[in-house]
């Protein structure tokens, strides 16, 4: 984006998501240094305040682009590839996009996102490094616990430094427990009992990693393989107790109550749940040294 003037003094551009200003009187690009802060005098300019909201609409953008895919990729969702081929050429979406393993329909159409093409289908680099294309009508973007590979992947992806906009095959993990490791059982306590200082750090903690509040629990919808959980972590009562905590972990149908055994909860479901519960835990309350 070029630089537009901003009164008789200054010119403004975006950079790196930022608005920046630097002299209009310079005689050339590299004598023109950018100021460290926007000048008083032109903040209000309509100029700079456009900018602004423009810059703050592409962050809600990228960030929705994000949400998008990660929502393919949770769900395991089949996603048109003439789809991704027209959102491609966007900056926000190839970003989101980029390095997301994706499957096709044969068993050995599995690679990393490249590139997308509405004459040639997906391009692709699978684990052998070779560069392939997917001509497949639909791909999914597999959560990990459903992805067979999925250490090959993650070594392939160390060796060439491949880094993915959403996250995936670094994704933490929990496999489901089989009937015999304790399934029939409906509550995980693994993460229960993490300790916030109040009921309103702990749903701040919820909402700001995309969680909702529902009553007394923490909640996630996850769609796996065509079913709907509903994972939930409880919460102390905020109207009597001074300090909060988590409760255990369970699953319901949709937006059921009754809790699911755990041999009944799908693979992604049960290891998003658990995601859930552990992200919450990690963000506790730790004593200082010397509290009691």
């Amino acid at each position: 984006m070029g630089w537009l003037a901003a009164g008789d003094t200054y010119e403004v551009a975006l950079v790196e998501g930022r608005v920046v200003a630097r002299s209009a009187s310079a005689k050339s690009p590299a004598e023109g240094r950018r100021e460290r802060t926007l000048p008083a005098e032109i903040r209000e300019r309509p100029e700079v305040v456009e900018l602004q909201r423009f810059a703050e609409w592409l962050d809600r953008h990228a960030a929705e682009c994000v949400a998008q895919v990660d929502n393919w990729m949770v769900s395991s969702l089949p996603v048109p590839t003439a789809l991704l081929a027209q959102v491609w050429p966007d900056e926000a979406w190839q970003t989101a996009l980029r390095d997301i393993v994706v499957v096709g329909e044969g068993p050995d159409e599995v690679g990393f996102l490249r590139d997308a093409d509405e004459s040639q289908g997906l391009r692709v680099v699978n684990l052998d490094g070779e560069t392939v294309r997917l001509t497949s009508r639909t791909v999914t973007m597999p959560h990990p616990v459903l992805l067979p590979d999925l250490e090959e992947l993650r070594t392939f992806a160390a060796e060439s430094g491949v880094v993915q906009g959403v996250e995936q095959i670094h994704r933490a993990t929990w496999p489901a427990p089989g009937d015999s490791d304790g399934g029939d059982t409906d509550v995980v306590t693994e993460f229960a009992g993490a300790e916030y200082r109040s009921w309103f750090h702990l749903s701040a903690r919820a909402t700001s990693l995309g969680y909702r509040i529902s009553g007394s629990r923490v909640v996630d919808r996850i769609r796996d393989a065509g079913r709907v959980f509903t994972a939930s972590v409880g919460m102390s009562d905020p109207y009597t107790e001074e300090k909060a905590w988590t409760g255990g972990l369970s699953w319901s149908h949709g937006d059921g109550y009754r809790s699911l055994p755990l041999h009944e909860v799908g693979p992604v479901a049960y290891s998003e749940g658990m995601r859930m519960a552990a992200a919450l835990h990690a963000g506790r309350t730790v004593p200082t040294d010397g509290a009691e």
